[in-house]
């Protein structure tokens, strides 16, 4: 089962959906991590064998300049989505490109498409 964790610009409640869909899923609100730098969010997931799902580019920035092999992060290129849509985007995701973020990668989903590269991301990408 692969676990989420989401980052505070998603909302709340797509934890409880995906939850309810069977995802071992957090937000870091509930671990009072609401606050945290986007490094202490990527060592924890990274840790503890989640996948982040973010709004933030910086996560990907990150692992990229890092030659990181992971987390996998997902990072939405969809603004404004309620719990719901958010759910519905990660879904579509993980179903998409589930494979390649179990081996490390980043994903990057927008309206029209999802693009995923294997980490660590090589220094010409």
């Amino acid at each position: 089962m692969k676990r989420l964790l989401l980052d505070q610009g998603i909302p709340r409640g797509t934890a409880t959906i995906l939850r309810e869909a069977g995802f071992d899923c957090t937000h870091v609100g509930e671990l009072q991590m609401s606050r945290s730098s986007d490094r202490e969010i990527l060592d924890y997931a990274g840790g503890n064998g989640y996948i982040v799902i973010t709004l933030d580019a910086d996560f990907h920035n990150l692992l990229v300049l890092a030659r990181a092999s992971g987390p996998s992060v997902v990072r939405i290129r969809i603004q404004g989505l309620k719990a719901d849509g958010a759910a519905n985007v990660v879904l579509e995701a993980l179903n998409r490109v589930g494979e390649e973020l179990s081996a490390g990668a980043l994903a990057t989903v927008t309206q029209r498409f999802v693009r995923v590269r294997r980490l660590p991301v090589a220094a010409e990408e």
